[in-house]
């Protein structure tokens, strides 16, 4: 074991819930529940406005688009300005143009276009939000309660968004078809006032070159990235298996209701298991980190999905797809957990931002191209090809990790 894996096993002590870290979760999930609402609602909107399914994805692709154009550009605004005004200034402006969507929806004013616009400019604006939260959260928690907080706040989303917002969207709906966009609306200003009452220690900043600009601060991000062995590593393996998502995700409800003839009832189990998986992988995230180490976790996780996917792409029987989504979740969320907490802590406090914005912006590079491949596999070779091609790039992705475990 490397003297870096054998710090990264050592107990971390626990984030306490009184104070800044209690308020931040709760914004941080509170915000997901609106979101969840709104992306479950948001696809049934599109079907009411037009049949076509490309237009329909279009709507999905603008939400991916910001992070290519952006992603970076975020980052480094978050290293220079106070992470915490910005994220709540961020909501009050995400609460506002929800309302008005809301607004447009209750009177009959919703189009296509509106709809794209408003998945363009909520994603646009979070590349700031997302980097300067994952920026904010080591000055809130000690060093060694990072993996615990992170465990605990990916938890607590996805408790929000799978099994709480997703049954209440059929019920909004019966109410009125804008209720949903208002509740998001009132849950970014509820999360906007959480923020802002934090008080985050200062970070330390080293004081900016005369005429640095933001094109250079963003080169620079990425610089610290490639540089670091076991950031470069686990950005590399995170990429390539956000390619393999992206095909299975694409083409899941294909695969449950068409290869395995399961309907739609057999893709609500493997939708439920794979939210259920994810919520266990939050809990046991730290126990892995400390016997094995984080890397080495992270590892482990890769070993183990690639198998859940070669079952889900060879063995015809739904209680194997949904048995292996269940395990494909929990260790996924054991990856976010541990590959959040490291770049929290391998990478310079002052630069948090910058390096987050490269690692979230290459890794969701793959997801639309992966979302490609995977249509055409099935299209070519059969409904159950998107999960066995996904199966293949973790193991190239888990390849890629062991130069990392020896950094």
């Amino acid at each position: 074991m490397t003297v870096v894996e054998a710090v990264e096993g050592a107990a971390p002590t626990k984030p306490a819930w009184r104070g800044g870290f209690g308020r931040l979760w709760t914004a941080a999930v509170v915000s997901r529940f609106g979101d969840a609402l709104r992306t479950a609602a948001l696809p049934l909107l599109a079907t009411t406005l037009t049949s076509d399914p490309f237009l329909i994805a279009l709507v999905t692709a603008c939400g991916y688009v910001p992070w290519l154009l952006f992603g970076l550009l975020g980052g480094a605004i978050a290293d220079r300005v106070d992470q915490r005004r910005a994220m709540w200034a961020v909501d009050i402006l995400r609460g506002a143009l929800m309302a008005a969507f809301a607004v447009a929806v209750a009177t009959g004013h919703a189009s296509l276009v509106l709809l794209m616009v408003l998945a363009f400019t909520l994603t646009s604006l979070g590349t700031l939000f997302d980097n300067a939260a994952t920026a904010l959260l080591p000055s809130l928690v000690p060093r060694g309660a990072l993996g615990s907080a992170n465990a605990r706040v990916m938890t607590g989303q996805q408790i929000a968004g799978g099994f709480l917002a997703a049954p209440l969207v059929p019920v909004l709906l019966a109410v009125s078809a804008a209720a949903p966009y208002g509740v998001d609306a009132a849950s970014y200003v509820l999360a906007a006032a959480l923020v802002a009452s934090l008080r985050p220690s200062a970070p330390e900043r080293a004081p900016r070159k005369p005429g640095s600009t933001l094109r250079a601060e963003t080169a620079e991000g990425l610089r610290t990235l490639w540089a670091d062995r076991a950031l470069r590593g686990l950005c590399a393996a995170t990429t390539v298996c956000n390619i393999g998502m992206g095909a299975l995700i694409a083409t899941l409800v294909l695969h449950i209701t068409g290869w395995l003839g399961a309907g739609q009832s057999g893709y609500a189990a493997a939708i439920t298991a794979y939210g259920a998986g994810s919520v266990a992988g939050g809990l046991i995230a730290q126990r892995l980190a400390r016997r094995f180490g984080r890397i080495r976790a992270v590892l482990i996780a890769g070993i183990v999905q690639t198998g859940a996917l070669a079952a889900i792409g060879t063995v015809r029987v739904l209680g194997v797809a949904v048995a292996a989504l269940a395990l494909f979740g929990l260790m996924g969320m054991v990856w976010n957990v541990n590959l959040t907490t490291l770049t929290q802590e391998r990478s310079p406090a002052a630069m948090l931002g910058r390096v987050s914005a490269a690692f979230r912006t290459l890794a969701v590079a793959g997801a639309p191209l992966g979302a490609l491949a995977g249509g055409a596999a099935a299209a070519s070779w059969g409904l159950n090809t998107p999960a066995l091609l996904a199966s293949g790039l973790f193991v190239v992705a888990v390849a890629a990790l062991i130069p990392a475990r020896r950094a």
